[in-house]
C-alpha cells in the first residue's frame, strides 16, 4: 500500500512559527467545534499548551494576553470564543511602531555630548552655592576627560571654564584661579599642599629611625667600655 507524502509547500501557510504546525492544525481543530461551553474550553487549554512551548515568556497577565491575542491570529481572527481578554483587532498586524521623538535642538559642542548640557542645566536650576561650585568642577572634570579621550593635544582649564559659562549662558562661573592652583578640573590630580604635608611626616618619620639607630650605637659602646673595665 503506498503512502502519500505531504510537502511543506503544500501545507497551509504557518501563522505564527515559533508554536509549530500542531498548534495550527488544532486551533483549525477548534473552529469545527460547535458547541461554545466546549469551544471556550479547548480554547483555554490551547493557551496552556501554547504558553509551555514558548516558556520564555514568562508568567504574567500580559504574557496571558499575548498568547491568547496569538491564538486569535493563528485562526485568522475567526475563532468565535470567549476568553478572558477582549478580541484583537486584525489591524494589528499592519500597525507600524511610532516614530521615536529626538531632540530638534543642536548639540554646540559634539565632542561633550548632549549628556553634558544635561548636567549644565541641573546645575543651572540649583540655589546652593556651594552645591553649584561643586557641579561646576564635576562638569569641568568630565568636559577635560572627554575632549582628551577624543582629541590629542590637551586643553586648557580656561578653555574650559570659557566653554561651560558659553553653553550655560554665564550662569555657571568659578574662580579659574583656584581651578589650576588646586588641579580641580584634573581627575588624576591632588592638591599640592597634601603632598608637601605627606612629604614632611615620612621625613620626619626617617630623621626619628635614624636617631633611633644613633642609640642602639650608643648603647653597644657603652657595653664594650663596661667589658673593657672588666
Amino acid at each position: 500500500m503506498e503512502r502519500s507524502l505531504e510537502y511543506n509547500t503544500q501545507r497551509a501557510h504557518l501563522k505564527l512559527r515559533e508554536y509549530g504546525r500542531n498548534v495550527q492544525n488544532l486551533v483549525a481543530h477548534l473552529k469545527t467545534i460547535k458547541e461554545q461551553e466546549e469551544r471556550n474550553k479547548k480554547a483555554a487549554t490551547l493557551v496552556e499548551l501554547m504558553k509551555l512551548i514558548n516558556a520564555d515568556l514568562g508568567n504574567d497577565s500580559e504574557t496571558d494576553q499575548k498568547v491568547w491575542d496569538d491564538l486569535h491570529i493563528i485562526s485568522n481572527f475567526e475563532l468565535d470564543i470567549e476568553g478572558p481578554f477582549p478580541k484583537p483587532d486584525a489591524s494589528v498586524l499592519n500597525k507600524k511602531p511610532e516614530r521615536l521623538n529626538y531632540y530638534s535642538n543642536e548639540i554646540k559642542y559634539r565632542h561633550y555630548g548632549r549628556s553634558v548640557e544635561l548636567l549644565i542645566d541641573q546645575a543651572i536650576a540649583m540655589e546652593d552655592p556651594k552645591e553649584k561650585e561643586g557641579a561646576v568642577v564635576a562638569i569641568g572634570r568630565l568636559m577635560k576627560g572627554f575632549f582628551q579621550t577624543w582629541n590629542k593635544e590637551s586643553i586648557e582649564d580656561e578653555q574650559i571654564l570659557k566653554n561651560i559659562k558659553k553653553m550655560s549662558n554665564d550662569q555657571l562661573d568659578i574662580n579659574i584661579e583656584t581651578v589650576k592652583e588646586l588641579g580641580l578640573f584634573d581627575s588624576d590630580k591632588k592638591p599640592s599642599g597634601r603632598r608637601s604635608n605627606s612629604n614632611s611626616n615620612h621625613k620626619g618619620r626617617r630623621t626619628n629611625n635614624q636617631g633611633g639607630k644613633g642609640r642602639r650605637n650608643n648603647n653597644q659602646g657603652g657595653r664594650s667600655n663596661n667589658r673593657r673595665r672588666n
